[in-house]
C-alpha cells in the first residue's frame, strides 16, 4: 500500500521526537558518545543479572536434583520389571 505524507504531518518514524544530539561539533554523535552510552547500558544489564543470579542458581540446582531423582526412580522401576527371579533349591 502506498501512502502519501502531507506536508503538515510528522513522520511516523519519529513520532515528534527530536533527533539525537551528540557532543561533537554541530551536535554530531561521536564515537565517545557511543562508548559512553554502551557502558551505561552494560552497567544496567549487569545490575539486573546480579540481582537475578541467586534465584537462577536455586532454580538450576532444583532442576538438577529433579532430574537425578527422576532418573533414579525410572531406573529402579525398569530394573524391577526386567529382573529375573532365581530360585535356589537345596535337596
Amino acid at each position: 500500500m502506498l501512502r502519501v505524507r502531507s506536508a503538515g504531518r510528522q513522520s511516523p518514524r519519529t513520532n515528534g521526537a527530536r533527533a539525537p544530539q551528540g557532543s561533537g561539533p554541530g551536535g554530531q554523535i561521536t564515537p565517545d558518545d557511543i562508548r559512553a552510552k554502551t557502558k551505561e547500558l552494560v552497567a544496567g544489564v549487569e545490575g539486573q543479572v546480579q540481582s537475578a543470579r541467586p534465584t537462577l542458581t536455586y532454580v538450576a540446582v532444583g532442576g538438577v536434583l529433579l532430574l537425578v531423582f527422576l532418573a533414579f526412580f525410572l531406573g529402579r522401576r525398569s530394573g524391577r520389571v526386567r529382573s529375573t527371579l532365581v530360585e535356589i533349591r537345596r535337596e
